[in-house]
């Protein structure tokens, strides 16, 4: 018995005609009409009746229909099963994420999914919010972590909220700082160094800024996560960084909380609500959705 004979076999019982049985099967009819013949013969039994040109099961064809959609349904489940299984040894994951979440919440994430699939290559792409829906939504990203709320909203995305995270001013360790926490208005008339626009964290500090009644003092403006870094440790002013960014960044950094209210950002997950991500891209948002249990709730004491 073969699984082609059964799907010729079930394709002529839900039909119950022979030529559009081999028409639903893509095969010749007398190609199929043969395969028949030749699983009755092996069974021992006429499974059809074909009386004047009726076509109908027999008793033995009754009793054969379910065990053959059974079969052929665990078999397509088989199939998929290590389709998904390969998936996980081999392939690709094309993420998305602004630069401090690469150089914040990733790292560890992306060790711990690499160490459980070596197979797996990812391909990262840095960017603002808005290049990374734009990347989202014509599908050259499968995944993407993005702030919310999205500078344009798309109803053909699907976001997940991930973590809210604190934001932190990062100054030179040589230079001197407040051990207390220190509100916004505090940084008025202080040198910021500041992101590129485009930035996430660029948009949110000006907009606090703005909300308190003044405009933001940029020393040098214009760079990414690591040159924004570099820049306050030399002493070229302070910065508004994510709380997970500031604590990788290193001893000779002062790392200052924000008096409450303070700011936070909130972190999403984002990928097109039209076609379901890749196998392996759903196991890396499983990881990822893990760390919602780890958001940080609490400012926390100055470094």
């Amino acid at each position: 018995m073969q699984f082609q004979q059964l799907q010729y076999f079930v394709a002529v019982a839900e039909t119950r005609h022979f030529t559009r049985a081999a028409e639903r099967v893509h095969v010749a009819q007398p190609s199929l009409s043969q395969q028949i013949r030749a699983l009755e013969k092996e069974l021992g039994a006429e499974l059809f009746s074909r009386a004047r040109g009726n076509i109908a099961l027999t008793d033995a064809g009754e009793a054969l229909l379910p065990l053959a959609r059974r079969i052929l349904a665990d078999a397509d489940t088989a199939r998929h099963e290590v389709q998904e299984l390969a998936q996980l040894q081999r392939g690709r994951i094309r993420l998305g994420a602004t630069p401090s979440l690469c150089t914040g919440l990733l790292p560890d994430v992306l060790r711990a999914f690499h160490d459980l699939h070596p197979g797996i290559r990812l391909l990262i792409e840095e960017g603002g919010s808005h290049d990374l829906v734009r990347e989202l939504a014509r599908g050259a990203l499968d995944l993407a972590l993005v702030v919310l709320p999205l500078p344009t909203p798309s109803p053909a995305l699907t976001t997940v909220e991930l973590l809210q995270e604190d934001l932190v001013v990062v100054s030179s360790a040589a230079a001197a700082a407040p051990r207390r926490p220190v509100r916004i208005a505090d940084l008025q008339g202080q040198p910021l160094v500041m992101f590129r626009h485009g930035y996430d964290l660029r948009e949110l500090t000006v907009a606090a800024c703005r909300a308190e009644g003044f405009e933001p003092s940029f020393t040098v403006e214009g760079g990414e996560m690591d040159a924004v870094l570099g820049f306050v440790r030399a002493g070229l002013g302070v910065a508004v960084v994510p709380r997970m960014v500031a604590t990788r960044a290193g001893r000779d950094l002062r790392v200052t909380a924000l008096a409450r209210p303070g700011l936070r950002r909130t972190i999403a997950l984002a990928h097109r609500s039209d076609v379901a991500p890749p196998r392996a891209a759903r196991e890396l948002q499983r990881m990822l959705l893990r760390t919602r249990a780890a958001s940080p709730t609490d400012p926390g004491p100055d470094a």
